[in-house]
């Protein structure tokens, strides 16, 4: 399946087993290239990268995975494959929300949430919490003024006399350049914040598209960084890239070239990055 936007998940040294593994628990997955820095694979046919990019940021709960599956027998088998050297952190039971449900940390540091559903599905799951809280709307209605193909699906606020605040998001799913991504407003202290352990690329066709994505994503309190990334102004780190850049990055003679191209680079040039590349 191609996606123009899709998570990246930082490692050390370890993405090639954690790509390995996540294929080996779920069906309509598979392992897609291997630069050894770069890991690209497929889960439940949505895309993943995993990228060695060393000790700095380790992974944790503010984005999870959110995986629908459609029986019981794959998602107690999803369970007791992510279990292996994990730790749950909502036990895999019924809840009100699903009749069989669990949020489990994996090895890797990775979370899921694994729901029965009538469908099967991966999309990341983002809990505004902490200074974040009270959030989600916001940022579900700013992703889609800023991308195209985007819509709320679901946006179901908390009641009068709920234990969480009133008008806060219990649950969203909304979709930017028709991908999926699930939001929800956590309260109290979870111990946790986005940060650029779990990122979101987003491939651009034209310098145009990298302009407004990426002026638009560091408006109001968001910052730039080097190659590519950003972090907008919920603390939610973006890579954004041109689509071309793995064929501009696949002739050996030339590719070294790039690479210190980029390193230059906060927001990326394509016509600085095609000259390298010749």
């Amino acid at each position: 399946m191609s996606n123009k936007i899709y998570p990246c998940l930082w490692f050390d040294g370890q993405a090639k087993d954690a790509a390995d593994f996540y294929t080996s628990i779920f069906p309509n997955s598979k392992l897609l290239s291997n630069s050894g820095m770069v890991v690209m694979f497929e889960v439940l046919g949505k895309k993943i990268m995993c990228l060695n990019g060393g000790p700095e940021f380790k992974l944790n709960a503010s984005i999870s995975f959110m995986v629908h599956l459609d029986s019981r027998e794959a998602i107690d088998n999803a369970w007791e494959k992510l279990s292996d050297g994990g730790m749950a952190l909502m036990a895999i039971d019924k809840y009100p929300w699903a009749e069989r449900y669990g949020w489990i940390k994996d090895k890797f540091g990775m979370t899921w949430q694994l729901m029965l559903a009538d469908m099967v599905d991966l999309s990341p799951s983002m809990l505004f919490a902490n200074t974040q809280y009270g959030r989600g709307i916001e940022a579900m209605e700013l992703y889609q003024s800023i991308f195209p193909q985007s819509a709320t699906d679901v946006k179901e606020l908390y009641g009068p006399g709920a234990p969480q605040s009133e008008g806060m998001l219990m649950f969203g799913r909304f979709r930017i350049m028709d991908y999926s991504i699930v939001a929800m407003d956590g309260p109290g202290d979870h111990q946790f914040q986005f940060n650029e352990a779990l990122s979101y690329v987003v491939q651009c066709d034209t310098q145009d598209e990298i302009d407004h994505y990426w002026n638009s994503l560091i408006a109001n309190g968001g910052k730039e960084s080097r190659c590519g990334w950003l972090i907008d102004q919920f603390g939610v780190s973006w890579q954004i890239i041109p689509a071309a850049l793995p064929k501009l990055m696949s002739n050996p003679a030339t590719a070294g070239n790039v690479m210190q191209a980029i390193l230059k680079m906060n927001k990326l040039d394509i016509a600085t990055l095609e000259n390298a590349a010749k």
